[in-house]
């Protein structure tokens, strides 16, 4: 499902540009009813279906050159299979031990079966908080599929029964501290284990695809390398691009907003102005300004702290006209004095993009290397 099937109705169900006002759910009736394009597609679900029933895992083992690419080592591949059951089964397969087995014995043993890897999901499809995956915690708090919210009818009964999360582990870019941040009316912050099969094919890596580079070359050399950065940075987190990782804006920029989108009450309310070529534009935001600091701007927050923040916004844009501060000084005042208040009106200021997942990661460098070997074989 996606919002090109029936946009018109998506767009009906909630303001996507302004916000401030409540979500509706896409009704499915309503699509049927109404869209020929969704009919189309829903005409096209059996073949869909059978074509996903036919698929098979694709093994490095299988491409051209692939086999070259795994070790000959028995030695080896055996120290990676141990490593997988002790730091990585328990979440990573679907072949799970029987109630009341000793988990750790039990894993040992099947991962050395022939047959482990066969119909093996390689996930467990749990879902587990952020406070363990320590990863990006954007996704995790989104709300489209909570319950009312434009997704109401595409999420599960499950998801929609499970609490909110209340506060999230941040790096705060203007102070250089790890925080704790309260978050509220977000989802549940959780993310279901994803499966391991091919994932040679599949790098970079985490939710986001923000771990490793992006090669943009579908050849079998081109995925290797995609999948061995990704890889070492996953086991090695010290390679990561950690703060680096942070979308910034790479010059001065404002945000643009064309008159015809904004709604003609909100356009009186406000007493916007606008350009001679009909946008009114929103800004000065200096170079390095962390993207999400602005597009994560919670309208819902406390209104205390939304009122403080257009009001010093306003004396720091007075300030310049009246000292004619130049580039670097209003860039400097705009990081002191409105950068901490849009932080605390973020509704995730959770910036850094490839962290988390940590599991393995304290293993010795050869049980890591091993490690990878037995992964390229799935």
């Amino acid at each position: 499902v996606n919002i090109g099937m029936y946009s018109q109705h998506w767009l009906q169900q909630h303001n996507p540009l302004i916000g401030f006002g409540p979500q509706k759910p896409f009704d499915i009736a309503t699509a049927q009813k109404n869209s020929v394009y969704w009919r189309a597609t829903e005409n096209r679900l059996a073949g869909i279906a059978a074509f996903f029933r036919k698929i098979q895992p694709f093994h490095l083992a299988q491409a051209p050159g692939g086999a070259e690419l795994i070790t000959k080592d028995e030695a080896v591949m055996r120290r990676g299979k141990e490593m997988f059951a002790d730091h990585c089964a328990q979440c990573h397969s679907s072949k799970q031990p029987p109630a009341g087995a000793d988990e750790d014995k039990w894993f040992r043993e099947a991962v050395m079966k022939p047959d482990f890897l066969t119909g093996n999901f390689l996930s467990d499809e749990k879902r587990y908080p952020l406070a363990k995956i320590k990863s990006n915690a954007a996704r995790a708090l989104g709300t489209n599929a909570k319950k009312g919210h434009v997704w109401h009818n595409f999420s599960s009964r499950t998801y929609k029964e499970l609490p909110e999360a209340s506060e999230i582990d941040v790096w705060n870019p203007y102070t250089g501290l790890d925080e704790k941040f309260p978050v509220k009316d977000v989802g549940p912050g959780v993310y279901r284990t994803p499966s391991l099969i091919s994932i040679w094919t599949s790098a970079p890596f985490l939710h986001n695809n923000a771990l490793g580079k992006f090669t943009g070359d579908p050849s079998v050399p081109g995925r290797m390398a995609a999948f061995n950065d990704a890889i070492e940075k996953l086991l090695w987190p010290a390679k990561r691009d950690g703060t680096n990782s942070i979308w910034r804006t790479s010059r001065a920029v404002n945000l643009q907003v064309a008159r015809a989108v904004i709604p003609e009450p909100l356009q009186t309310l406000l007493k916007l102005h606008y350009d001679r070529d009909g946008y009114f534009r929103i800004g000065y935001i200096p170079k390095g300004t962390p993207v999400n600091l602005i597009a994560n701007l919670n309208p819902d927050a406390d209104k205390k702290d939304l009122a403080k923040l257009l009001i010093k916004l306003k004396a720091v844009l007075i300030k310049e006209k009246i000292e004619s501060l130049n580039e670097a000084e209003l860039t400097e005042l705009l990081r002191q004095e409105i950068a901490p208040l849009l932080w605390k009106a973020n509704k995730c200021p959770d910036f850094i993009e490839d962290k988390g997942h940590y599991f393995g990661t304290e293993l010795p460098d050869a049980d890591k290397r091993a490690l990878i070997e037995f992964v390229k074989t799935f």
